[in-house]
């Protein structure tokens, strides 16, 4: 505990908590939509598209590689949302997906000047140590856009649960679904960007599927499994965050891995319950 009060003490071990409990929260917000609509892959796309955006942000020496990466998920989260690809299924998300992934990585091997080249691609791609290493400017410009969106999604939430439920009925009442849904895509590419220095490119999908899935076994309205998606979230977050400080582990991993132990527990205990 001394030693949990010593890291506390100094302020990036503060900006790693703030930035910590305002992804998780935007993240688990969204997640639920996104596994009811069937848009669970979709992280893990744009995650991707971000990757790419965020090397040729290093390559061109920008501090702050969010004016790049921003709109170009952005960009490509309202083309895989609108639904006018003419191609079929998820090939199209798996297109810009691998895409993106193969030239993020040639772009740093050409054009990066920096020594540790593994290093930086590991820490894009898992989280590593990124989070420890935040910048005031980028925790104030993460708790600015965690507000915006969550102050979005409180005002929408209603037109957002019955886009969910039946995009449909919702067409036919005279709201414009395509506003809505774009929306929704400039909302998922802000939970995105602010993902990447938590848990990397490749674990974002985890902050936005385990706590949805692990409150929809507890709860069966939309209301009570957001409230409780946002809690599970933010406190796997943090309790991933304490053990990686104190272990020396990655943080993005040990994040994941807390989030899939509440998910294993959870459905431990349905199934003990059912057999009684």
């Amino acid at each position: 505990m001394n030693t949990l009060l010593l890291y506390l003490s100094y302020p990036f071990v503060q900006y790693a908590f703030i930035v910590t409990i305002c992804v998780s929260l935007c993240a688990s917000l969204l997640g639920v939509t996104l596994v009811l609509k069937r848009y669970s892959h979709i992280g893990d796309g744009l995650s991707h598209v971000a990757f790419g955006a965020m090397t040729v942000a290093a390559v061109t020496g920008l501090t702050n590689d969010i004016w790049i990466t921003l709109p170009c998920t952005t960009l490509a989260a309202v083309i895989l949302l609108s639904g006018r690809t003419k191609m079929k299924g998820d090939a199209g998300m798996a297109l810009v997906s691998v895409s993106s992934l193969g030239m993020g990585y040639l772009i740093m091997n050409v054009f990066s000047k920096r020594a540790n080249l593994s290093g930086d691609v590991c820490a894009s791609l898992f989280g590593a140590t990124s989070i420890l290493t935040l910048s005031l400017e980028k925790v104030v410009l993460s708790l600015v856009l965690s507000v915006l969106l969550i102050l979005l999604f409180v005002y929408l939430h209603h037109r957002i649960f019955a886009l969910t439920f039946d995009e449909g009925f919702v067409k036919a009442t005279g709201f414009n679904t395509k506003l809505y849904n774009l929306l929704i895509a400039v909302l998922i590419s802000l939970v995105i960007v602010l993902a990447m220095n938590l848990v990397g490119s490749l674990l974002i999908s985890a902050l936005i599927i385990f706590p949805a899935l692990s409150a929809m076994r507890l709860y069966h309205s939309f209301k009570a499994v957001t409230i409780c998606s946002t809690v599970l979230s933010v406190l796997c977050s943090i309790s991933g965050l304490v053990l990686s400080i104190l272990l020396g582990s990655p943080v993005g991993s040990t994040i994941v891995l807390m989030d899939m132990i509440v998910f294993i527990g959870i459905w431990l205990w349905e199934k003990v319950e059912a057999k009684r």
